[in-house]
Formats: C-alpha cells, structure tokens, sequence
C-alpha cells in the first residue's frame, strides 16, 4: 500500500510518500510544494496543480492529511483551512480514500507525545524511515501524518463497518 501524506499550508504544503507492507513502513519520496501567484487564487492553483503531479508521479493508494487546529490569527487559519480544501479536492477528484488526522494524534503515533516538538517529529520520522532524509519540517510532518494513517488505517475500515452494520 503506497500511501501520500500532506501537511497543508498556504505557502509551504509538505507531502511525502511511504510504502506500508504489513508493518514494514519504507520511504519513497517526499518534498515542498511552494505556492506560486500573486492573488491567493492563482496559489491555490499551483498548490493543486503540484499535487496532481506528486499523485500523478508516484500513485498512491490512499492519502492522509492533518486536520485543520484552530490558533489565535482566525485569518491565517481561513487561509490554512482553503489550502487544505484544495488539497482535499485534489485528492478525491484523483479518487484516493482520504484519512484525517488531528495534529496531536500524528504526533503521539509517531513520537509518543501529542505536544512534540517538530525537531523531535523530523528525529522519529528518519528513525521509522530508515535512509528518510525528509526535505524540511514540513516534508517531515507530512511523512508522519503518513506514518499515522499506516498504523490506524485498518481501525478507521474496521469502524466504518461496524457502524454500517
């Protein structure tokens, strides 16, 4: 199972790419996508425009992305929450199931702490990812949310079908 994980941003959006084969986890690629434009719809464009390409490129199976927190500066949360819908949309109009994550659960799955700090994540991520070397914070971040929906993805499948039954 090939699986795209993105931490989302308006100007930095971190992606990276893992391999899970039962619970051997492997690295495949990861990097940055830098918005590009001088309106915020012409970056919201590139954004979408570079992800297309990372699933074009290297096929995933499934996705996950880090859930949106809320913080002090209600503008640069808007701006966060339309730069994570357009990833979204990406992701289901490239047809890929999505798993969400809130940021303290990605950091407890991977680090242990729910409040980590991102030098401790980027540490965790290369540990799990031996040969990792994640591009910055944010490719790191995106390889945990990754991580993260490798190890709960069978329990989200799980629930959903209880609940259906």
């Amino acid at each position: 199972m090939r699986i795209l994980g993105i931490d989302p941003g308006l100007r930095n959006l971190g992606w990276g790419v893992i391999e899970s084969r039962g619970t051997r986890l492997s690295h495949v690629a990861n990097g940055v996508c830098t918005s590009d434009g001088d309106d915020l719809g012409e970056r919201l464009l590139s954004l979408h425009n570079q992800v297309t390409e990372i699933i074009e490129a290297f096929a995933p199976d499934q996705a996950a992305i880090e859930q949106t927190f809320v913080n002090k500066d209600g503008a640069g949360t808007l701006k966060l929450g339309q730069a994570r819908g357009v990833a979204l949309l990406t992701l289901a109009k490239a047809g890929l199931p999505v798993g969400e994550y809130a940021p303290n659960r990605v950091k407890k799955t991977v680090v242990g702490v729910g409040h980590a700090e991102k030098e401790q994540v980027m540490h965790m991520v290369k540990l799990q990812l031996p040969g990792c070397l994640p591009k910055n914070a944010d490719a790191a971040d995106a390889l945990a949310i990754a991580i993260c929906h490798a190890y709960y993805r069978g329990t989200q499948q799980r629930q959903l079908r209880e609940k259906r039954a």
